[in-house]
């Protein structure tokens, strides 16, 4: 049996460590206001944490941010879209069929190995410097990561599954449909989760393409003027579009996961 006193000891131990998770970053914070406050930070450098939030709480009721804030999500939701259903396609395609693999993986690994920032010129020519080179750099950037997993996880299935599926009598898309594809949904949600984190990172970097409206063009307007405040925000508002885009995918896999034994939910 479980002794009392030890578990109220752990619980009491893992509090405190949770607890001090925070301490660093408000240690931090409090630094940075002081610096400011004295003048060690200069505001043109890095605004004040309390600057800030005043600029938060202006351009939110005002709607300015709520609007670009719209904008970018547009941008990052449709090039991920497109990213996501290519590389989920092509994952398939090449996971599934030899053939498939042969025309498509060499195809992908050239890929990767070009930097996705390198393209923005060749985009521009291609696309001009409206909307569209803008999601497709999003959704050129996320598709590898997807196709790469769901190509792995396809891959990785265990062969003694296969062969006791078809011990069952089951056919070759019977196979594919009720062992192969839950078995690779582990690695589908992996890819997906970086895919996100990418199509943030590439949003940063497409919304300075001639962006007139979006958090990008928020940051450019705050560059031009020197508002550290307004940049500071935007920064912020990425950095939280990222988290709860990963929420929403962890929410997402422990549902469609919660079939699997060893799958342990939040």
């Amino acid at each position: 049996m479980d002794d009392p006193a030890m578990s109220q000891s752990l619980h009491r131990t893992l509090k405190h460590l949770s607890q001090a998770h925070w301490l660093s970053p408000v240690v931090l914070l409090l630094l940075w206001e002081a610096g400011s406050r004295t003048g060690l930070i200069p505001e043109r450098t890095l605004a004040a944490p309390s600057t800030v939030l005043e600029t938060l709480v202006g351009m939110t009721t005002s709607g300015e941010l709520p609007i670009n804030l719209l904008v970018s999500l547009g941008r990052a939701a449709l090039g991920l879209a497109i990213g996501v259903a290519i590389g989920v396609v092509l994952g398939l395609t090449a996971g599934l069929s030899r053939p498939g693999e042969a025309a498509i993986d060499p195809l992908m690994q050239i890929k990767r190995t070009i930097p996705v920032v390198a393209l923005t010129p060749l985009f521009i020519v291609w696309f001009g410097i409206g909307e569209t080179p803008k999601i497709a750099l999003i959704a050129f950037a996320t598709l590898f990561p997807v196709y790469l997993n769901l190509y792995s996880g396809i891959r990785g299935i265990d062969v003694r599954l296969i062969d006791a599926a078809r011990s069952f009598g089951l056919n070759r898309w019977q196979i594919i449909v009720d062992v192969v594809l839950p078995g690779a949904l582990p690695a589908l949600f992996t890819g997906l989760r970086y895919a996100l984190s990418i199509s943030i990172l590439m949003l940063v970097i497409a919304e300075q393409i001639n962006a007139t409206a979006g958090l990008g063009y928020l940051i450019n307007n705050a560059r031009d003027y020197m508002r550290t405040d307004i940049i500071v925000v935007c920064l912020l508002v990425y950095a939280a579009l990222g988290l709860a885009a990963d929420a929403l995918v962890r929410l997402v896999e422990n549902r469609a996961l919660s079939w699997r034994p060893n799958f342990i939910t939040a």
